[in-house]
């Protein structure tokens, strides 16, 4: 079966290898274009491209799918299937009526769930305690298409969006090379989303990670995890901003929202509205990420200070 694969992270390229090391048939990989990243702006290739190179396989960046040109291009690979995991555009209707079978998506989350771009941050801002991935055949809707297979995993108490997105990669990549050759014989099924059941999961934006510590310490607890690596969360200490990284609920009432209440040598303790966290690693305006034992000893701060 040739395949035909559309993606660009490293979330796609764990299964693009896994995809190519057991010989199966990966015609070319369909990737965004080169662009500047960092503060250098240096060009870097996507983690797809990279693997696609190392194993010689060939590589197509067009800038758009709505190209007649690019539509040709496509279709000369006579792939019998698309697999399509994290590339970043929707695929219009010319595109999905290419292959010889359909478009295959792993989408990382439990469908009709967290719909969109980042279903892992949104699993984790959201309390969920379980995630997962499904292969759907793809339609030209947002993650709507009918399910082909899915499989669950647990999210831990202390679990961020970029360890369980980790996670996630290689579970899928495991769904999908056991789903391959059920499709090859012609065993598999579909099944319809529920849409009573959907819900969205947009891209990440700047602002989101703010902490309001009005409320409860799980839900910060749950935002600070849920926004890394980026855009990450973050509060105002002397109206600076501090990035929080790490923390661990604490039972404890005993000031305003926002007021730090101890301080102790590996961390300090900062109110919520029920509840509190321990912050044990902070990343402080110009400056690099820390521990809270090395932030405390290089900052003055102190019990009644209040974050905002």
């Amino acid at each position: 079966m040739k395949i035909l694969f559309f993606g660009c992270d490293d979330f796609a390229a764990t299964s693009l290898i896994r995809l190519i090391h057991p010989g199966h048939k990966v015609v070319g990989l369909v990737t965004q274009p080169d662009r500047p990243q960092g503060r250098g702006m240096h060009i870097l290739f996507s983690a797809t491209k990279q693997v696609a190179l190392a194993h010689s396989v060939p590589v197509f960046q067009p800038q758009t799918l709505k190209d007649p040109g690019v539509i040709e291009r496509l279709r000369a690979f006579e792939a019998d299937l698309f697999v399509v995991i994290a590339y970043g555009k929707i695929l219009p209707a010319s595109v999905l009526s290419l292959p010889r079978l359909f478009c295959l998506n792993v989408h990382a989350s439990l469908l009709p769930k967290f719909r969109g771009a980042a279903p892992v941050n949104w699993a984790i801002i959201h309390g969920e305690k379980k995630a997962g991935v499904t292969l759907i055949r793809m339609n030209e809707g947002m993650d709507t298409g009918d399910m082909i297979a899915s499989r669950e995993h647990s999210i831990g108490a202390d679990t961020t969006a970029q360890e369980l997105r980790g996670q996630l990669a290689v579970a899928g990549a495991d769904l999908l090379l056991e789903t391959l050759p059920l499709l090859k014989e012609g065993r598999i099924s579909f099944t319809v989303q529920d849409e009573r059941r959907a819900s969205k999961a947009p891209k990440m934006t700047k602002d989101l990670g703010h902490i309001n510590w009005a409320q409860p310490a799980q839900w910060a607890h749950d935002l600070i995890r849920g926004v890394q690596p980026w855009p990450g969360a973050y509060t105002f200490w002397h109206g600076a901003r501090l990035k929080i990284l790490d923390t661990s609920l604490a039972a404890m009432q005993k000031g305003v929202p926002g007021e730090i209440i101890e301080v102790h040598k590996d961390g300090f303790f900062v109110q919520a509205g029920e509840g509190a966290l321990l912050v044990r690693r902070v990343h402080p305006a110009n400056s690099h990420a820390m521990d809270a034992r090395a932030f405390l000893a290089g900052h003055r701060i102190k019990v009644g200070d209040v974050l905002g």
